[in-house]
């Protein structure tokens, strides 16, 4: 683990953290409420009879996050990235170890509950509430998420419904509206690999802010352009084993050394 200032105030502290999924098979556990119950009371050997398999997606991995701190998170694919964040955040039980946080976590796309059939300025006051904000404080914000989302830039969307969004649109309009609140502790899983170059730097300078105003923040991207432009430290997954955890270039020049290349983003989608 890489060391830290003693003085630093932790806001999130991993404790040998494990994680398993349970992936249904197709042996013979389906049938009667009775058989269910018989799961529940004995799981490991229903497990079995069932053909449940286990994926073990995140093994005994331990780090602490401090405040004023922008963590990126890398592995490649199926490495525990995004399972380790949703953790974090309180949405996946850990099997062993412990997650311990200071504060409320966030991850974005979660707590801006966007809704498909409703306009995108209906979800801007839909998600900025679900974060915690006042009417007054939406209100006050409205304009500068809408303008930062830039959705309005080639005709008037915040008025149509999320639908007739496409992918990228969704996302910027959900990093608006999560960036536009400070954070205890901001997660943020490949927000930036979403819109134009333009949309991605205005995205980074807002985690920026956010890091000033004293929150921390977790980026998980593909991108290592944007971790390299974001992130003093980072953390590296591989098939859940935490491989390394310490400063942003000598973390990633391992890390593209074991993936035998450098930096080489996704095309960014509209």
């Amino acid at each position: 683990m890489a060391e830290r200032n003693t003085e630093a105030i932790p806001t999130v502290i991993a404790d040998n953290v494990d994680i398993v999924y349970r992936v249904n098979g197709t042996g013979s556990g389906k049938g009667s409420a009775t058989a269910a119950l018989n799961r529940i009371l004995r799981r490991e050997k229903a497990e079995k009879a069932a053909g449940v398999r286990r994926v073990h997606a995140v093994k005994k991995v331990s780090f602490v996050a401090y405040k004023g701190e922008a963590i990126g998170l890398i592995g490649t694919n199926g490495s525990g990235k995004s399972t380790l964040l949703k953790a974090v955040a309180g949405l996946l039980p850990v099997e062993h170890g412990k997650i311990y946080t200071n504060g409320q976590p966030s991850l974005l796309g979660v707590n801006a509950a966007l809704m498909n059939d409703l306009t995108g300025e209906r979800n801007v006051w839909l998600g900025g509430l679900a974060m915690g904000m006042s009417r007054e404080q939406v209100r006050e914000r409205y304009q500068d998420i809408v303008d930062f989302s830039g959705i309005n830039d080639k005709g008037d969307f915040i008025t149509l419904p999320m639908r007739t969004y496409s992918s990228g649109m969704a996302a910027r309009l959900r990093f608006s509206i999560a960036a536009a609140k400070d954070h205890d502790v901001l997660l943020i899983d490949e927000a930036l690999a979403t819109g134009d170059r333009a949309f991605q730097k205005r995205s980074e300078e807002r985690i920026r802010e956010l890091r000033e105003r004293a929150g921390t923040v977790f980026l998980v991207s593909h991108n290592n352009k944007s971790i390299r432009d974001t992130c003093e430290r980072v953390l590296w997954l591989e098939r859940g084993v935490l491989r390394m955890d310490g400063p942003t270039e000598e973390v990633l020049e391992a890390y593209e050394a074991f993936t035998g290349g450098a930096d080489k983003p996704a095309a960014a989608k509209a």
